[in-house]
């Protein structure tokens, strides 16, 4: 069963701020401070950690906690929570991606499998079968957390997300200054935008040597719907059970990056394959990417000198949504695990969630926003380039719910169909909805675009 949301995805970060001071880390013990403001918004407490307690009647046990994330802010936290009970032993096993998720649905179907893993939202239907709730009232979880009714699930909650991560543009500061241009420059509209990215091209002759704007590669599979979003138009329709991808929304944003190309020159499908290594070699000026990039950035191109300012809008009124969001999951306990392992997992994960060393090196680690109240204006998050431009368009970001892949698969496709094919657009994009709705015809998803505080804006 799919969590449904009775109340409002996202709080404005003007009541996040009332709230600041529920959820602040007593870094020596993990504890949670408390405040008499807290709670004033909800009927819960925060989440508290004990530390003065036996756990495993002070007998050894070793648990597993598996993950696909060496920045994973659970591996430091297992760490400190050793530090606490030495006879905890925490043995953390990492698998790449693909791997992770072939190796973990095998073992959560025995009882050897790991006490506690990480999560990725888009495996929701795989996971459900073997996760226990937790252990924690929700109201609880209600008090520090921003993002927990969208994962309420018949009165429990199974994970939830501390930190939400959503798209931008980066752009090459060197080649910025180089055509001319200042932090008063960057642009607030898709229009602003298009002429930035012109300043920005280089040409010979007819060859582009520098690239304005790219999104080659996946980068239209998350554009497309934030475009969309931007527009007031929803990417499901018949009350979120179908895809609605065949609309003149999508046939307009599709065609409006393709004339970025084609007609403003600012681009090419040509020049190169992928806009993520295109802007690390410093031959395409913007980009639009999630969080994840400036991870990339910093390990992979750390001699490219580069900021981040948030997605333009078509105009300068505040659109339905500025794009859609996802969320970093909180790990899962494996209810197939005896009594005694999923009591010490259980322990461990409210250490983590009372505890905002978790949040501020997750979200740190990951460049993507803490969704715990106290975190809203901590100054550590806002120094992240990432997050400060993402900070003041919170409660504007809407989240579909964990919907299938062919959404975002078949989207690319399409766009390579018109691109490089040369397909009718309306073709293709009919073509496309018909696939997705084939693909997801034995899906139950059911959208949570309803739960945005902002839906009845909709289109």
């Amino acid at each position: 069963m799919k969590a449904k949301s009775m109340f409002k995805t996202i709080l404005s970060l003007a009541a996040v701020g009332v709230l600041g001071a529920c959820g602040s880390s007593n870094s020596s013990s993990g504890t949670t401070d408390t405040t008499e403001d807290k709670g004033m918004d909800t009927l819960g407490e925060s989440v508290t950690f004990d530390p003065n307690k036996l756990v495993n009647d002070g007998e050894p046990i070793e648990i597993e906690y598996w993950t696909w994330n060496e920045g994973d802010p659970a591996i430091t936290m297992a760490k400190e929570y050793e530090k606490i009970y030495p006879n905890v032993t925490i043995k953390v096993v990492n698998n790449p991606w693909d791997d992770y998720w072939t190796k973990l649905p095998l073992a959560l179907k025995g009882e050897s499998g790991p006490a506690i893993f990480n999560i990725h939202n888009s495996q929701h239907d795989l996971l459900m079968p073997y996760l226990a709730p937790y252990d924690i009232e929700v109201a609880d979880l209600q008090a520090d957390f921003t993002s927990v009714d969208p994962h309420i699930i018949d009165g429990n909650v199974y994970y939830i997300d501390s930190m939400i991560n959503t798209g931008n543009i980066y752009y090459n500061k060197t080649l910025w200054a180089d055509a001319g241009l200042t932090d008063s420059d960057i642009p607030k509209t898709w229009d602003e935008f298009s002429e930035v990215a012109k300043k920005l091209t280089k040409m010979d002759g007819d060859k582009i040597t520098q690239a304005g704007f790219n999104w080659n590669g996946e980068t239209y599979s998350a554009l497309y719907q934030g475009l969309n979003y931007q527009d007031g138009q929803l990417l499901f329709k018949d009350n979120g059970t179908v895809v609605d991808y065949d609309n003149e929304t999508t046939k307009d944003n599709l065609q409006f990056l393709i004339d970025l190309y084609d007609k403003e020159q600012v681009g090419s499908k040509d020049f190169g394959a992928e806009s993520s290594q295109s802007f690390g070699n410093g031959q395409s000026a913007m980009v639009y990417k999630w969080g994840w990039f400036l991870n990339e950035l910093d390990t992979n191109y750390p001699d490219i000198e580069y900021g981040v300012f948030a997605t333009p809008t078509p105009s300068t009124e505040t659109p339905f949504a500025y794009d859609r969001y996802n969320g970093e999951s909180t790990p899962g306990i494996n209810k197939n695990q005896s009594d005694d392992q999923q009591a010490v997992a259980q322990d461990f994960l409210r250490y983590c969630l009372a505890n905002d060393d978790y949040s501020i090196n997750g979200a740190l680690a990951m460049a993507s926003f803490p969704t715990k109240k106290s975190l809203a204006e901590n100054a550590d998050i806002l120094a992240n380039p990432v997050l400060e431009a993402i900070a003041p368009r919170v409660e504007r970001l809407i989240w579909p719910g964990p919907f299938p892949a062919t959404v975002e698969s078949t989207g690319t496709e399409t766009m390579e169909d018109v691109l490089f094919n040369g397909k009718d657009l309306d073709a293709a994009i009919s073509d496309g909805q018909s696939k997705m709705e084939s693909d997801m015809k034995d899906s139950d998803f059911t959208s949570l675009e309803d739960a945005y505080q902002y839906f009845d804006e909709a289109k």
